[in-house]
């Protein structure tokens, strides 16, 4: 018997399973079930090609996803921005408890410190609920944005975030705990975590890190995508971002 592709095996086995089907349709399904049976690693590759379209897909949809939401992404004046005058601009989901965020911060920093070009924007974006929504709230501050990359190096280098860490680092930055947290609670603050709740929504962003760089998206820790795509931002191989 000759083989058949992946594509058209599954599609003729799930044929063959319909019910409703002429006498040689069922004697071929019949064939093409004992095909399976006998070479299952077929399965497979059909299983595996049907995950690549899906990729492919969402990277698709992320990408148009991506030149929709612009403006929001890269512009939105309540968001921190370090290396404002940069002219890649990078953009970061993240929460403070999250551990891989923890994990890539130090790199983060590093980056913004050795790349004055390269204009980074910072979403915050709490998962975790909690303290993770106190944390993102004071640091959306006028206090703590004026403290901005400063205070998220330390909440992030807190293994532990809870509330006396959180007021703790905020007073060794010069911000007032009591006030911030009072402030934290504005309406508008409350109003940007859920514009960027939906705009993740909208990108396909379920966790955190998730890096931006042109058309690009970059989910989790993985920085050496990160540093690659700032690097073809920089050789004008990505579209730029500003």
């Amino acid at each position: 018997m000759k083989r058949l592709s992946a594509a058209a095996l599954a599609l003729v086995a799930i044929l063959s399973l319909s019910g409703c089907q002429k006498a040689a349709d069922a004697a071929f399904g019949q064939k093409v079930r004992a095909y399976l049976l006998e070479h299952p690693e077929v399965i497979e590759e059909a299983v595996q090609k049907l995950q690549e379209k899906k990729i492919a897909n969402a990277a698709n949809i992320a990408k148009a996803g991506l030149v929709k939401h612009r403006k929001a992404l890269e512009q939105d004046p309540r968001d921190f921005v370090a290396n404002p005058n940069g002219k890649i601009t990078v953009v970061e989901f993240f929460d403070y408890r999250c551990g891989y965020c923890k994990t890539s911060a130090p790199e983060v920093v590093k980056i913004i410190q050795d790349n004055p070009d390269v204009r980074f924007v910072f979403k915050e974006f709490p998962i975790f609920g909690g303290e993770s929504n106190l944390a993102a709230k004071v640091a959306l501050t006028p206090a703590g944005k004026a403290k901005g990359l400063a205070l998220y190096q330390s909440f992030m280098a807190e293994k532990a975030l809870d509330e006396a860490a959180i007021d703790r680092h905020l007073a060794a930055a010069g911000v007032d705990p009591a006030q911030a947290r009072a402030a934290g609670e504005s309406a508008a603050i409350g109003k940007q975590l859920t514009d960027t709740h939906e705009l993740a929504q909208a990108l396909g962003i379920e966790g955190t890190p998730a890096f931006i760089v042109g058309d690009r998206m970059i989910p989790g820790a993985d920085l050496p995508a990160l540093r690659a795509a700032i690097a073809q931002a920089k050789a004008g191989d990505l579209k730029r971002i500003g």
